[in-house]
């Protein structure tokens, strides 16, 4: 199968089997997401759901978390992983919001990735969700799944970006990062993936290659 019709077969699919994908963290305003999404790295969305509610009950906003101590804002996050490093990059990142940015998550990545925390997966989830910017994260999920498929060979996460943006029509890539995510969660699994219930064996290239 030549990879240009491998896309669109898999596009269609996703379209009309997951019509409705989003974020599994909960926020409510874009900082919130922003905090969530540094939480988040090396760490399950589940994990981070349970820490941010009484984090944003205390500091709802890049003001109040920037104005507050690693003392006082460790405890609310202990239990994620790399919860030092965490604690002080979203201090950090709070007060560079409001001294750079007037107390507003920007849109650019350029300027998301100048904020303590933020790296360029990090930046493109919050540039799509918030903003709707027609680009594709590539976490760990998207990484495999995309290569299992067969829809990038590419060495880096950045590499795989560069593909996946290049096949993938502009107004489904906000969609597709969260398609893939929730595959890679809970289908293609890093360790035994489900792929007798997967519904695109005839368009995965791994799985056709067994047969």
């Amino acid at each position: 199968m030549r990879k240009k019709d491998r896309y669109f077969q898999i596009v269609r699919w996703f379209s009309e089997n997951m019509p409705v994908a989003e974020t599994e963290l909960h926020f409510e305003t874009p900082f919130q997401l922003l905090v969530a999404v540094v939480l988040s790295a090396q760490c399950t969305d589940k994990r981070v759901n349970v820490v941010t509610p009484p984090l944003f009950a205390k500091y709802p906003t890049a003001e109040a978390l920037g104005a507050a101590t690693f003392d006082e804002v460790y405890p609310y996050v202990r239990s994620v992983s790399y919860p030092n490093a965490k604690t002080t990059h979203i201090i950090a990142m709070a007060q560079k919001i409001v001294s750079d940015f007037a107390g507003e998550v920007p849109s650019d990545i350029d300027a998301l990735m100048s904020l303590p925390g933020v790296g360029r997966k990090s930046a493109n989830v919050i540039a799509s969700i918030v903003y709707d910017q027609p680009v594709i994260a590539v976490d760990t999920h998207v990484f495999r799944v995309s290569h299992r498929l067969g829809l990038s060979d590419g060495k880096t996460p950045e590499a795989v970006e560069k593909e996946l943006e290049k096949y993938i029509p502009v107004e489904k890539r906000a969609i597709s990062h969260h398609w893939l995510i929730l595959h890679g969660r809970y289908v293609c699994t890093a360790r035994n993936p489900k792929c007798t219930e997967c519904g695109l064996q005839e368009y995965c290239r791994e799985y056709l290659s067994t047969k």
